[in-house]
């Protein structure tokens, strides 16, 4: 299939195709008048690159994952690669929400404290 139906299929934009292929994170072939193909298991991979981008992993966690990209997984177990990351991230947000509560109280301090 063509760029215009993957993304028609999967929801992605064709920008955001070129982007995952660009980032190894998707596959097509070059017909000779230049057009990209992808094969029949790209509307799974995208949406799972997309379901993993939407869960808060980057790009680059993702192509950590590529074994995982061909399973749904959406339906089947988690990957056990997925779930290592997904913990990880979980950590780094938390730190994250830690440092900005700390910052937000503060500047409350300061606002409350006066000129």
């Amino acid at each position: 299939m063509r760029i215009g139906e993957l993304a028609e299929r999967t929801g992605a934009s064709p920008r955001s195709l070129r982007y995952y292929e660009q980032r190894g994170l998707l596959d097509s072939e070059r017909t000779a008048n230049g057009y990209r193909e992808y094969g029949p298991g790209a509307v799974e991979r995208v949406r799972n690159i997309r379901l993993l981008l939407e869960s808060g992993l980057t790009s680059e966690d993702v192509q950590e994952l590529q074994d995982c990209l061909e399973i749904d997984l959406v339906r089947e177990p988690a990957c056990a690669e997925a779930v290592a990351l997904y913990e990880h991230r979980l950590r780094a947000v938390r730190k994250r929400i830690e440092a900005l509560t700390a910052t937000e109280r503060r500047i409350e301090r300061q606002l409350s404290d006066g000129p």
